[in-house]
């Protein structure tokens, strides 16, 4: 049980970082289309380089060993950010598919979150 837990927790990392870096990568150079994506949700520009910012800053965060509480606020802040997306696809009336993107990111953080390993959590006493 606990190598599939841990097989599970990397598959789940790896995924969610990759999503993270080049999302974020892209959204602080603003390239890949995010430009005419954060403009139709009505967002201004500048809002890209801090997302992207924070979103490499989290990927860190996730990876490296240790600093527990840190990697917490890494989770907290993807979650935030993701559903804050996916909502903001669907209430400005775009198609559901829209929304995907992000929601698959969410089920990522989840399990990631989730199947962390114990020196990755924040020791309760």
């Amino acid at each position: 049980m606990q190598k599939r837990n841990k097989i599970i927790y990397w598959i789940a990392t790896i995924f969610l970082s990759l999503g993270m870096l080049a999302g974020g990568i892209q959204q602080l150079l603003q390239i890949g289309g995010y430009n005419k994506i954060i403009t139709e949700l009505g967002y201004p520009l500048y809002l890209l380089s801090i997302i992207g910012t924070w979103k490499i800053l989290g990927v860190i965060a996730i990876l490296i060993p240790k600093f527990q509480l840190l990697k917490e606020w890494a989770y907290a802040g993807f979650f935030f950010v993701m559903t804050g997306a996916a909502i903001s696809h669907l209430a400005v009336g775009q198609p559901f598919v829209e929304a995907m993107p992000p929601l698959v990111l969410l089920i990522a953080i989840f399990l990631s979150w989730y199947f962390r390993p114990s020196d990755r959590k924040i020791s309760t006493i």
